[in-house]
């Protein structure tokens, strides 16, 4: 999108442009005739109008307020989903905070509904410009995250990890790079994105590591100041959505926002971490959630839930019930890894779909469901772990959540 475009959607004509393209229907079916008649409405900012409300309609949910935003399809792909920004902007309650790549304001729009004064920058004027309007509470300006003109702020930051439609590994290929990001904020409170997979051993960070999941997949990774980190090394943040109204995993919400009740569990390096390690499994297998194996905090969630280890090298869990707000596997039987006896036990149990999880074992899922010729009916699971120094199979019952078996 072009400063012209932006500037002309901004208008009174450019708003009746984007509500036309708004009553046209854009899927892969009918994207060439909409397109084509909102070029006969206006060939010059046609194809500006249509990107916005493409992105419009992908940020739904994603963003609070997103049909009333300027947006861009790129813009939207990068942005944080509003219950993690949400949570992120709780943590700053009444700070000034300056997010120094600010983009089109997803961040910003939560951090106005907490923070005392905020600022954002982005090097792209259109972005800058798109956030401004967007965010009518933050103060914006075209700035480099590398020299941000604020002092005494709290600087948030997610710099880009991607490029050409590619995702960027390298930490110092992001934009900006972080190594120079953390080196620019290092005397200041601060809170930056990163990717979940990133080891921060290698950054040099001093402070926080929260990692976040949201509904199951986890989702970023954020270097917290040690002065915003109240003490604790590493965080891992579940983060789960449903219905307002209506009765959550783990109480009461933290937030409910435009119908949608956001719950929250933590845990932290400061958890006791003291379970019991046990290589015979209980009545179910439970696989923790993301956020907490990546951020090395499995001990001290079972411990919490009353589980144990199976090994105390491996993140499969093992106990009589399933925590709420998670799901588990039923054990059925306990094998060898030996696909002859596999499929004897398969095709007893009627055995017709498989999923299987594979932890400290070179097994690949793909071709050991392939090799085991399943017949049967029903849905089952295999759990591949390693136990001391044998590789076992753990055949269960199909994926299970917490609720589906508690009123049995």
């Amino acid at each position: 999108m072009t400063p012209e475009d932006l500037e002309f959607l901004l208008t009174d004509a450019g708003g009746a442009l984007l509500e036309a393209a708004a009553g046209l229907d854009f899927s892969r079916a009918n994207a060439v005739a909409s397109t084509a008649a909102l070029r006969r409405v206006d060939p010059v900012h046609a194809a500006a109008a249509i990107d916005v409300v493409t992105a419009r309609a992908r940020a739904a949910g994603r963003l609070r307020g997103a049909q009333d935003m300027l947006l861009t399809g790129e813009a939207v792909q990068q942005a944080t989903a509003w219950p993690v920004a949400a949570l992120r902007a709780r943590r700053l309650s009444g700070r000034d905070v300056h997010d120094v790549t600010c983009s089109v304001g997803a961040e910003l729009a939560e951090l106005v509904r907490t923070a005392d004064r905020v600022v954002g920058s982005d090097l792209d004027p259109v972005r800058a410009r798109m956030a401004a309007h967007n965010v009518p509470g933050a103060l914006v300006c075209v700035a480099d995250a590398l020299a941000p003109p604020t002092r005494d702020t709290v600087v948030v930051a997610d710099p880009a990890r991607r490029a050409g439609g590619r995702r960027i590994h390298d930490p110092a290929r992001l934009s900006p790079p972080l190594p120079a990001l953390l080196e620019t904020v290092a005397a200041r409170d601060h809170a930056l994105k990163c990717a979940p997979g990133l080891d921060t051993s290698l950054l040099g960070h001093r402070g926080e590591v929260e990692v976040v999941s949201l509904d199951g997949s986890v989702r970023e990774a954020c270097l917290w100041s040690e002065g915003l980190s109240g003490g604790v090394g590493r965080r891992a943040t579940v983060v789960r959505t449903g219905p307002a109204g209506q009765p959550g995993p783990w109480g009461e919400p933290v937030i409910t926002a435009e119908g949608v009740a956001v719950h929250v569990e933590e845990v932290t390096d400061g958890d006791d971490d003291d379970v019991d390690v046990d290589g015979e499994p209980e009545r179910f297998i439970v696989d923790p959630d993301g956020a907490v194996v990546r951020a090395g905090l499995v001990r001290h969630w079972a411990r919490r839930h009353g589980l144990r280890q199976l090994d105390s090298r491996i993140a499969h869990l093992t106990g009589a019930r399933i925590p709420a707000g998670y799901s588990g596997f039923e054990v059925l039987r306990r094998c060898r890894l030996d696909r002859r006896e596999l499929r004897r036990v398969l095709r007893d149990l009627d055995c017709g779909s498989l999923e299987i999880l594979v932890r400290g074992v070179d097994v690949d899922p793909d071709v050991l469901r392939r090799s085991l010729a399943l017949r049967g009916s029903r849905p089952l699971a295999l759990v591949v772990t390693r136990i001391e120094r044998s590789a076992v199979v753990l055949v269960c019952g199909p994926r299970t959540r917490a609720k589906d078996y508690s009123k049995r």
